[in-house]
């Protein structure tokens, strides 16, 4: 998922906090408000609610739990260990709130009848987790060592230490990397055809993709759209042949080999798409109200890889239920996950993670146990 440092003058005054300096400034368009509190060495941090003390080289951060990741999972599992008074530290990342944060309205998610926007529904996930004392900071994690108990993570040279870890650092979407495909995320740009096909009921879109993924959504977004577009820019699929002959045998998708999509059209919302041929150059404009991008997804695991099992497409292996070989760590949501890929199922991931994760403590003497759930 893609999408400061404040100059520290040499002849500030010395701030009454020690090393902190609170930021009052816009925060960046961040959904949490603009409030920051940074540290000598630190960038600024946007906060939902308390104050996070963040000080680059002190004392290490210790936790019963620590969560690295602030999706759904990773903030359910906050809740849920709040709630059991293991007092859990979450390393959000410097962007936090996942996927979730790039979706423009979540209508599947339980309890909103409405509907909700996507980072509206992540800032309550993290104000329900900070009301039961969940302390967060928005750092992203350099590395880890996982060899034995305290687990210890790093993050802009800060140290965190946790009795047992809970990774939920997510999947990112593959995107196309052009300038107008970002600047229309959310406004008709998607990569998630469950989440969002429905806003598009009789409108013409299109598919960009090649693989079974892609063809599965083309088909799936047929019980919405008038007609979709599916876009491959090479002459062949990697998709399996049922899928290949259900989707050129579908009377509302037009398969289109060869081309790229060079530009998304429109200022406020997807309009159209200029595409290029990849054998000749020409190119050619079509309309449509939306784009849904097919092309994969990475899952976050690069500071794990060293440490735990992966599959073939790097995404993390748990072991039993949520935990992985390394007793004390434990996996949930979309990291391991790439099938469903739902808000709600993650969220489902991070609380089965945190009763995991406590259980684990309490048989470890170091925890008691808390929840009222059964073993």
């Amino acid at each position: 998922m893609t999408d400061h440092i404040r100059p520290e003058s040499s002849g500030a005054p010395t701030s009454p906090f020690g090393g902190l300096k609170i930021d009052f400034g816009t925060g960046g368009g961040s959904p949490f408000g603009g409030l920051s509190i940074v540290g000598d060495d630190a960038a600024a941090s946007p906060l939902a609610g308390g104050p996070v003390t963040a000080i680059a080289g002190g004392a290490p951060t210790e936790t019963k739990v620590l969560i690295i990741g602030s999706g759904p999972a990773g903030l359910t599992a906050a809740i849920y260990a709040a709630r059991a008074n293991l007092e859990p530290v979450v390393i959000a990342g410097s962007a936090p709130g996942g996927q979730l944060m790039l979706t423009s309205e979540v209508e599947n998610f339980p309890g909103f009848p409405e509907g909700i926007e996507g980072p509206d529904l992540m800032k309550r996930f993290r104000e329900q987790a900070e009301r039961f004392g969940t302390r967060f900071f928005d750092l992203d994690v350099e590395r880890v060592d996982l060899s034995g108990r305290p687990f210890r993570a790093w993050a802009r040279g800060m140290e965190f230490v946790g009795q047992t870890v809970i990774l939920a650092t997510g999947a990112s979407a593959l995107w196309l990397n052009i300038e107008s495909e970002q600047r229309l995320r959310g406004r008709g740009v998607s990569a998630c055809a469950t989440c969002d096909g429905f806003f598009f009921r009789d409108r013409e879109i299109a598919v960009v993709g090649g693989g079974d993924s892609a063809m599965e959504e083309a088909n799936y977004l047929t019980r919405f759209a008038s007609k979709v577009h599916l876009l491959h820019r090479r002459d062949g699929f990697r998709a399996s042949k049922i899928m290949i002959d259900r989707t050129y045998g579908h009377p509302k998708i037009e398969v289109h080999t060869n081309v790229e999509v060079a530009e998304v059209l429109g200022d406020q919302k997807v309009e159209g798409l200029r595409l290029r041929d990849a054998r000749d150059g020409t190119e050619q404009t079509i309309p449509i109200d939306g784009l849904f991008i097919a092309i994969g997804h990475r899952p976050n695991t690069e500071v794990f890889r060293d440490w735990l099992e992966t599959d073939g497409k790097g995404y993390l292996l748990p072991h039993e239920h949520t935990a992985s070989k390394i007793p004390g760590v434990f996996i949930a949501g979309d990291v391991a996950d790439h099938r469903y890929r739902q808000a709600i199922t993650a969220a489902g991931d991070g609380a089965r993670a945190a009763i995991d994760a406590e259980r684990w403590l309490e048989s470890e003497g170091i925890a008691d146990h808390a929840t009222q759930t059964a073993w």
